[in-house]
């Protein structure tokens, strides 16, 4: 894998830091935003600029950006194990 520049390590942190804003200003649903909807257009386009850089050094390193995922989304680099299967080997048939 290759090496994280500082500028990859910075851009990573403003996303982690601008991510855990809006999630400590999100209100309740029905409850009024406590921010104002141009600071709230600028924090997305914040958003949007961090991950075109992102993605410019991605390309340029030849390496493919990190991508979200759901956690009941099927992953590649996952092997699920039924249940079933866990237990003692069974003998074989003779």
């Amino acid at each position: 894998m290759a090496e994280r520049s500082k500028e990859q390590e910075v851009l990573t942190i403003m996303r982690q830091i601008l991510g855990a804003v809006v999630r400590e200003t999100t209100p309740p649903a029905g409850m009024r935003h406590p921010l104002s909807s141009q600071t709230i257009e600028d924090i997305k386009n914040c958003f949007a600029l961090i991950a075109a850089r992102e993605k410019e050094l991605c390309d340029a390193q030849g390496i493919a950006p990190a991508k979200p995922y759901y956690v009941d989304e099927a992953r590649e680099d996952v092997k699920v194990v039924p249940i079933s299967n866990i237990g003692k080997p069974k003998k074989p048939a003779d």
